[in-house]
């Protein structure tokens, strides 16, 4: 069988070959041709094209070659050192074949195409550079979100008896993450949870916002009074904070008892929507310090419990929401776009409030922004989950988040 196939190879007909043969030659230069122009820029092309077209029609010499060094310049904003180097060969020889038209004298042909090949030059060498910083910004990028899952754990949509949801904006788009802090967690105490704002922005911020936590996480699991969560927290702060710093927050819980306990330590009033869509703010019984300074105002934070009926919804946010501005200097208003989109799902209420801030200050925040909303369902509601009693206390923290 292999004789036969290759006698019948030898009896092929050798004008198909040769073409084969030719047309193989012949695809090569047009591999290179569609290799060069896929690493073309369209823009940088288009600003030669245009300057080529400009000359043809007017004539006019040497007033416009120069022009033709904005195309390898334009291609370093955009492209690689091989885009910039295409259109700058591309430039050179339009540039000379130009010059050869239009009779434009040797040297200052040579003149014009040296400066347009040291534009060429100093362009692809930005070009490299631009590139080494993208990449050096991608890692930072690829530093900051690993950071900002370990420290502000994805929170799933529901959480013992609640439904919950979490937006977040850190103010310095490409640090993915700042001073603000939130963390929910089911315990054995029941489901509790945080939101709190540090005074000051960047690492420092971060490094505080990363002990507030720690030390939140181990006490909501090992103190059953929730004040004892909030002095814990306070004790961590005193010995590790200068004099200056703090961080004001909100520490929530919801025992097995029904009830929903608060404690304020000089933070944002959190909001208080009803079954019915009402909107309150929870101001504090007796205004509390900030966690950090109680040393200075001489007297400890107040726990409130509040009533939280099925179909109620409790809002926690920083102040980065209340006080974001528009271009005509006024505030967010918080409460009126938490009455105009509240709804059944968390998640639609608070995409529907983030969508509104931005929009309020024009595209981005100026400070850093934490929303977190827990909804208690009724028991009737599909996929209720039991009663936070009858649940077992998780083993760790893998089943929630913070």
């Amino acid at each position: 069988m292999s004789h036969a196939r290759d006698l019948g190879a030898d009896h092929r007909p050798a004008g198909p070959s040769t073409s084969r043969v030719a047309g193989a030659g012949d695809s090569a230069p047009r591999r290179a041709l569609a290799q060069l122009a896929a690493g073309m820029p369209v823009l940088p092309v288009l600003v030669v094209t245009a300057v080529l077209l400009t000359d043809l029609a007017d004539g006019a010499g040497m007033i416009w070659l120069p022009l033709l060094a904005a195309g390898p310049a334009l291609a370093a904003t955009t492209n690689g050192p091989r885009g910039v180097v295409c259109v700058g060969l591309l430039a050179a020889v339009l540039g000379a074949l130009l010059g050869v038209r239009d009779g434009v004298p040797s040297r200052e042909l040579a003149a014009v195409l040296s400066a347009l090949m040291a534009v060429t030059l100093a362009s692809g060498l930005a070009s490299v550079l631009r590139g080494r910083r993208e990449r050096v910004l991608a890692a930072v990028r690829s530093v900051a979100e690993t950071a900002q899952h370990a420290l502000l754990r994805p929170v799933p949509a529901n959480v013992g008896p609640f439904q919950v949801a979490v937006r977040y904006s850190a103010a310095a788009a490409e640090a993915r993450i700042g001073g603000d802090l939130y963390a929910l967690i089911p315990t054995r105490h029941g489901v509790r949870l945080i939101v709190g704002d540090v005074r000051g922005k960047g690492l420092p911020a971060v490094g505080t916002a990363a002990l507030v936590l720690g030390v939140f996480r181990e006490a909501a699991h090992d103190e059953p009074d929730l004040l004892a969560v909030v002095e814990r927290i306070e004790r961590s702060l005193t010995r590790n904070l200068g004099h200056d710093d703090f961080v004001t927050a909100v520490v929530a819980g919801y025992p097995p008892g029904g009830h929903l306990e608060v404690v304020n330590c000089g933070h944002t009033p959190p909001l208080l929507v009803s079954a019915s869509g009402r909107v309150t703010p929870v101001e504090p019984d007796l205004p509390s310090p900030p966690l950090g300074l109680r040393a200075l105002a001489g007297h400890a934070p107040g726990l409130q419990a509040i009533p939280f009926a099925d179909g109620d919804q409790l809002l926690l946010y920083t102040d980065g929401v209340t006080e974001a501005r528009d271009h005509g200097r006024t505030f967010y208003p918080l409460a009126e776009g938490l009455e105009r989109h509240v709804s059944h799902e968390p998640a639609r209420t608070l995409g529907a409030l983030h969508d509104e801030l931005l929009a309020h200050v024009g595209g981005r925040l100026h400070d850093d922004a934490a929303l977190l909303l827990i909804r208690k369902p009724a028991a009737s509601e599909p996929g209720v989950a039991g009663p936070l009693a009858a649940a077992p206390a998780p083993p760790a923290e893998a089943r929630c988040c913070s």
